[in-house]
């Protein structure tokens, strides 16, 4: 009896380690996908702004950029998979 309880702790201490690792995982690849897409929304540099419209035109330089994106308005729909219930096995 005493030896099955062993082994049923040992399993259990596995599986709790992997799932660990699996979320770490998850939230690693969360943040590298949003890191991406930062790098993606940068405004354009100065002199792309001045090439472009003249040197006395004052024109923000996100009006050059392709990819606009804010925190409020649009988002990247990047979600953690759900996981599965420990109840429910």
């Amino acid at each position: 009896m005493n030896l099955t309880l062993k082994l049923q702790n040992k399993l259990w201490r596995e599986q709790h380690k992997m799932n660990v690792k699996r979320n770490e995982k998850r939230k690693q690849q969360k943040k590298i996908k949003l890191s991406k897409a930062n790098k993606k929304t940068k405004w354009a540099p100065v002199w792309a702004v001045i090439k472009k419209y003249g040197q006395g035109k004052r024109v923000h330089p996100s009006t050059l950029t392709a990819n606009r994106r804010s925190w409020r308005r649009t988002k990247l729909k990047i979600k953690p998979r759900k996981q599965n219930k420990p109840q429910l096995g």
